[in-house]
């Protein structure tokens, strides 16, 4: 198998298209096509279905596509570490930041980055904090900041900080002092998809507490969530950091959930399967500097 083909495969399962992976790879589409086709020749399997929209991996594409990402990052990952040993790092790092977070940590990421690693190149992706486990776990990503991760083979999890989630609502709306959760069953919710990590850990307190939560409206976008309560249409459990990262007047008010409280962990987690670079490694440190610097952690969190 030639890493030039496996590369060409992956970029146009991930595009979706060959015309587009093409403009990406600057490599003429017929080249791109006859590369792919030797591939699945090679390994006597149709890899891609054509569609009137462009192509997806077929089954045996999906499973080439998952074991591709990892080879290429691997390789990219030994020629990282060894042109390393000659100096400064070098190469590229993916990292992935939750919502909660993305905003006030981005900039500061990137100006930290630039000054200490100015001839390495950074990649950054926001997400909901069990897809960055799952990318990390399929080592398509390099190092990740996540909220709580479940315990699993093909990660490994470095707790940074706890943080207390809080009720957010409409500026005036709250008590001060806080809300008991058994109290919550009287808030109109507005959460993201049952798989996101604060629902999770909201809707298993609540089973243990025999509350029922109201969800009014689902939506995976915490500024969009906000948005909403802002609007009135509901009150959302977010961690402090995530209306911190609005800035300025917000026109939001937030109170603490108590009895109990609900604390989130967040992690910096990286690939199990794949030996740290010194560039992964000098990027994990400054995450862990960088989270505890942005997020406000309360005098009781560990």
């Amino acid at each position: 198998m030639d890493l030039k083909q496996l590369e060409y495969f992956v970029r146009v399962a991930e595009l979706g298209s060959f015309t587009r992976a093409a403009q990406a790879l600057e490599v003429a589409q017929p080249a791109l096509s006859r590369q792919v086709r030797s591939l699945e020749l090679e390994l006597r399997e149709t890899l891609l279905t054509r569609t009137g929209r462009g192509v997806v991996p077929t089954d045996a594409g999906r499973r080439l596509l998952e074991h591709g990402h990892a080879i290429l990052q691997n390789v990219a990952a030994a020629r990282d570490d060894l042109r390393s040993q000659r100096g400064e790092p070098v190469g590229r790092v993916t990292v992935g930041l939750p919502p909660s977070l993305a905003r006030r940590l981005t900039p500061l990421l990137i100006e930290r980055f630039q000054h200490d690693m100015p001839k390495a190149r950074l990649e950054i992706v926001e997400a909901f904090s069990v897809t960055i486990a799952e990318w990390l776990g399929s080592a398509r990503m390099d190092l990740g900041l996540v909220y709580s991760p479940a315990s699993h083979a093909q990660i490994e999890a470095e707790p940074v900080l706890e943080e207390r989630l809080c009720l957010i609502g409409p500026a005036g709306s709250l008590p001060r002092e806080g809300v008991a959760f058994a109290e919550l069953a009287r808030y109109p919710l507005v959460m993201p998809q049952r798989s996101q990590i604060f629902r999770k850990l909201m809707e298993a307190q609540a089973t243990l507490s025999h509350v029922k939560l109201g969800v009014v409206w689902e939506v995976s976008s915490v500024p969009v969530i906000l948005d909403l309560v802002r609007a009135g249409y509901g009150y959302a459990a977010l961690t402090d950091s995530a209306l911190q990262g609005q800035g300025g007047d917000t026109g939001l008010a937030e109170a603490p959930i108590h009895s109990p409280h609900i604390v989130s962990t967040l992690c910096v987690v990286q690939p199990a399967a794949k030996r740290p670079t010194p560039l992964v490694q000098r990027t994990a440190a400054l995450l862990r500097q960088l989270s505890l610097q942005v997020c406000a952690v309360e005098s009781g969190a560990a």
